[in-house]
């Protein structure tokens, strides 16, 4: 099972982490196994690899579907997150502050590894494999600074505060570096990457070349670099198709991975990414779609809107009637479902908007999703690029629900969050979320804060 394979990663960083301590000491410990022999060869790097992997988890998409207009508070959810979704939290909110942990635990691993890597010599065969293993790692790595990014950013501009690039396993009070600085690093990564991964490496559970391709065009989205996310985008739509109508409904009980870049293996023991939505095990639903975003699907034509969402009319009294059926899972797992990093769809909605912001020929694209979502579509036509934008980002809103995009497609464009009366009534939250208020960032942790003297807060906090 994967999950053994994770724990006897972390067992290995554990011992390597100890043995660090003791460098000061002018005798070799006896109890643990000394850095420079916790990576013998290519089969301990490959478990390196693996427990790098292990501790992404779906924190992104949890964060922000609560704090955008994606997901509603509702009554009967007595022990959720009411202060993320109420726009609340401060640095010391560990309900929207976990992500930065979990990526700088999972990078500090990578960097680990590429150091052990660089101590050890590789023949024959090896040669290839741990060519692969370096891209992935360094693939890796700009993947989780640039999710860092996103989620921890002041803005999405040159100039902004952004978050420290980590490329060493210890670096004493590293500061925050600006958003560009971060973005550069983060490409440079990715080139070294996609020049080592074997076109041939397909695993769907790590990350191939094509991924690779699918995480530049993202990053290039953000930069606003629309040729690049042209190229990249278009990279990924010429290798891998939009899941049929059929095959779409499959991707999210894990029947099939049709479009599926890249995803997070999830198996028994691992947490389940339903239960943040409905927690089925104790039948109570914690977060439900907005009315918002249903109102936006063509109920009956729109085959996304049985695959996202589930209406149960046997719910009654304080429950909702309307449920997150993206992760639900199956009767006998309940909420088990692998995490979908990537997919095809997100690129179709990439490619539109930098062709949008460039040559204005955004309509194919948009118009193309739509007809492999929705049964009898009619091509439409847009009067300008303001029609074009809309567009996309009502299509980005309804194709990307609950994967962790919403929060941050509006920060990208600077607007307001928005909520409806029907999704506030009863929790407690306000309407609108502004950018001028402290919340429309998320915080750097406050004990970050206090340990590192180089870091400082993002703005109004």
């Amino acid at each position: 099972m994967i999950n053994k394979i994770f724990q006897k990663y972390t067992l290995l960083v554990a011992i390597v982490l100890f043995s660090a301590s003791c460098t000061k000491l002018d005798f070799k410990p006896t109890d643990s196994i000394l850095p420079e022999v916790a990576f013998r060869n290519i089969s301990d790097i490959n478990l390196g690899v693996i427990g790098a992997y292990a501790p992404i988890d779906y924190s992104t998409l949890s964060y922000s579907s609560i704090v955008s207009d994606e997901a509603t508070y509702p009554a009967e959810n007595s022990v959720g997150n009411s202060d993320a979704f109420r726009w609340l939290y401060t640095g010391s909110s560990g309900s929207v502050t976990g992500l930065y942990y979990t990526n700088y635990q999972a990078i500090d691993r990578v960097n680990r590894v590429l150091e052990a890597m660089d101590n050890l010599t590789f023949t024959g065969s090896e040669v290839a494999l741990s060519n692969q293993y370096r891209g992935e790692l360094l693939g890796l790595r700009a993947y989780l600074h640039f999710e860092l990014l996103r989620a921890y950013a002041a803005s999405y501009n040159t100039g902004a505060l952004g978050i420290t690039y980590m490329v060493k396993s210890a670096v004493i009070y590293p500061a925050r570096e600006n958003f560009e600085v971060v973005i550069a690093k983060a490409k440079t990564d990715l080139v070294a990457a996609k020049g080592l991964i074997p076109t041939g490496f397909n695993d769907k559970t790590r990350i191939t070349k094509i991924a690779i391709s699918a995480i530049q065009a993202r990053v290039a989205l953000y930069e606003k670099n629309w040729v690049d996310a042209i190229t990249y985008s278009t990279e990924v739509i010429n290798a891998v198709p939009l899941a049929t109508k059929a095959q779409f409904p499959g991707i999210w009980t894990d029947a099939n991975d049709s479009e599926v870049l890249w995803k997070l293996k999830r198996v028994g023991a691992d947490s389940r990414t339903g239960d943040f939505f409905f927690r089925q095990r104790g039948t109570y639903v914690l977060y439900a779609p907005s009315s918002k975003l249903i109102a936006t699907f063509d109920q009956v034509n729109d085959i996304r809107y049985p695959a996202y969402i589930k209406f149960d009319n046997s719910r009654t009294g304080i429950r909702s009637k309307f449920l997150v059926n993206k992760y639900i899972g199956s009767a006998s797992a309940p909420g088990l479902t692998d995490v979908k990093q990537f997919r095809t769809g997100e690129m179709y909605l990439i490619r539109a908007e930098a062709r949008a912001e460039s040559s204005g020929d955004a309509a194919g694209d948009i118009n193309f999703l739509r007809a492999a979502r929705i049964n009898g579509y009619v091509n439409a036509t847009f009067a300008d690029k303001a029609a074009l934008i809309s567009a996309i980002y009502n299509d980005r809103f309804k194709e990307l629900a609950f994967e962790g995009h919403r929060f941050f497609d509006l920060k990208r464009r600077n607007l307001n969050i928005e909520r409806t009366p029907a999704d506030v009534a009863g929790n407690g939250s306000p309407l609108i979320l502004t950018p001028l208020q402290a919340q429309y960032d998320l915080p750097i942790p406050a004990t970050e804060i206090s340990v590192n003297k180089n870091i400082v807060q993002n703005p109004f906090y």
